[in-house]
């Protein structure tokens, strides 16, 4: 029966987590598989692989024929290597001892290597954080400035405003002044010409009295001068009996 190593496909969508597995060749992809050997997970970086390089190591040598990705993996991981090295010892080209020291001097390299990685992933994040904080400062500062140039300008609109509005104001306050005080002269002015009419009744009645003056004279001089005609009238009538008298004596 055809052994491959390949992988298993696990997890939600978008998100893909799976399995290295034996399995049989005519099996499905997600079907049965005949041994579980590790779990690699592409969602992290570097990748997170967890893989039993024994295992994997033994159905190498039984004749299980890994996929591009697994055999990719499996490069990674050193079972390639631990694999290639127990032919040797097989071949009697190694011991023992010597396959076991090159194997841990390659893993404690590739170990070196991943951190060498990791640090280098952490010093670019750090670095792209920080450039992320600048831009955003000076984002920020940029947009201060425009808001204290904003600021500076309408305070200045807001002073040319209050500059315009005093004149116009005061102009205003001086009309409603003038007015007011041409409103209080108008009721002398009127008061004036009402005077005036009364100064002309005045006036008028000054040449009246005058005349009234001149006139009482002259009809006072008649009134002082009727005791004389009254005098004569009555000497008139005192002598009439007398003529009358001498008049019955002729005629006896």
């Amino acid at each position: 029966m055809p052994v491959k190593i390949r992988l298993q496909r696990h997890g939600k969508k978008g998100k893909p987590y799976y399995w290295i597995v034996a399995a049989d060749a005519r099996s499905k992809r997600d079907g049965k598989y005949l041994e579980k050997l590790g779990a690699y997970n592409p969602n992290t970086n570097p990748a997170t692989i967890e893989l039993n390089v024994d295992g994997a190591v033994t159905w190498l040598q039984n004749g299980a024929q890994p996929t591009d990705t697994a055999r990719a993996i499996l490069s990674y991981k050193g079972a390639l290597l631990k694999n290639h090295l127990a032919i040797g010892i097989k071949k009697g080209a190694l011991t023992e001892e010597q396959a076991e020291a090159k194997f841990n001097a390659w893993l404690e390299e590739k170990a070196g290597k991943v951190e060498a990685k990791k640090d280098g992933l952490a010093k670019a994040k750090a670095d792209a954080k920080a450039k992320a904080i600048e831009a955003e400062k000076a984002v920020n500062e940029a947009r201060t400035a425009v808001v204290v140039k904003e600021a500076v300008a309408e305070e200045t609109v807001a002073e040319e405003a209050v500059v315009e509005e005093t004149p116009a104001e005061e102009a205003v306050a001086e009309e409603a002044v003038v007015e007011e005080t041409a409103a209080e002269e108008a009721p002398v002015e009127e008061a004036v010409a009402e005077e005036a009419p009364v100064e002309e009744a005045v006036a008028e009645e000054a040449p009246a009295k005058e005349a009234v003056v001149e006139e009482t004279p002259a009809e006072e001089a008649p009134a002082e001068e009727a005791p004389a005609e009254e005098v004569a009238a009555e000497e008139k009538t005192e002598d009439a009996p007398e003529a009358e008298t001498e008049a019955s004596k002729e005629e006896e």
